[in-house]
């Protein structure tokens, strides 16, 4: 009798066990072959200052669709430089967030939002840092995308993730782009363009944005 309870119970356990494995899989498969996203539920919004991260924005929309906005503030940075690059550094150490004059008024319509910037002091911009606070983007899927003059993404995307602690954020997309420090400005054109449409298609294809070619 003590054997054909064991034999049921052993039964019963590869029994759960295979309907388990089971039930994991399938729900994958599903997460996996989901890459129908329609165009109008995809905003796409960019801080650019020499147009490297607005040419990253624009290739994303030519694969994409959806809407393309990008961040302007209620009081521009100066056009020079080093007096942004000061003003800057004041507000990463006061925490400060520099108003928007960008309103988007029907952000719950959106599922996807790319974010674009670039890389400033090695950290994300404090403009991009108003817009991730402004708005209650929990539950959308987030995707970041980055320009540098080539020291890298810095804690960009890391500050991505924080500050959107209730979305689903995806691997980031970073380019070298300009470097107006050394008086390089929009660079993500003719040949690089070309080349840059290439590794955009590429990452959108890897996150399963959009489908690959036949």
């Amino acid at each position: 009798m003590e054997i054909i309870t064991c034999m049921t119970n052993l039964l019963c356990a590869i029994v759960l066990f295979i309907s388990s494995c089971t039930s994991s899989v399938t729900e994958d498969v599903i997460v996996r072959n989901d890459t129908t996203i329609q165009p109008n539920k995809v905003l796409i919004v960019y801080l650019s200052r020499t147009n490297n991260t607005k040419a990253i924005a624009e290739i994303i929309y030519e694969n994409m669709g959806g809407t393309l906005v990008p961040l302007e503030l209620e009081k521009p940075y100066p056009e020079n430089y080093q007096a942004t690059v000061q003003q800057v550094a004041k507000e990463n150490e006061t925490g400060y967030l520099p108003p928007l004059k960008t309103k988007i008024d029907n952000i719950d319509n959106y599922n996807v939002v790319f974010v674009g910037f670039p890389t400033w002091g090695m950290q994300l911009p404090p403009p991009m840092k108003s817009f991730l606070n402004q708005y209650d983007l929990g539950g959308k899927t987030i995707v970041p995308f980055n320009t540098n003059g080539g020291y890298g993404i810095g804690s960009s995307f890391q500050a991505v993730k924080e500050l959107c602690p209730n979305s689903k954020v995806l691997n980031g997309f970073t380019i070298q782009g300009g470097s107006e420090r050394d008086g390089r400005y929009l660079v993500i054109k003719d040949k690089k363009r070309k080349e840059a449409q290439t590794q955009v298609k590429n990452w959108l294809q890897g996150l399963r944005l959009m489908k690959e070619n036949p």
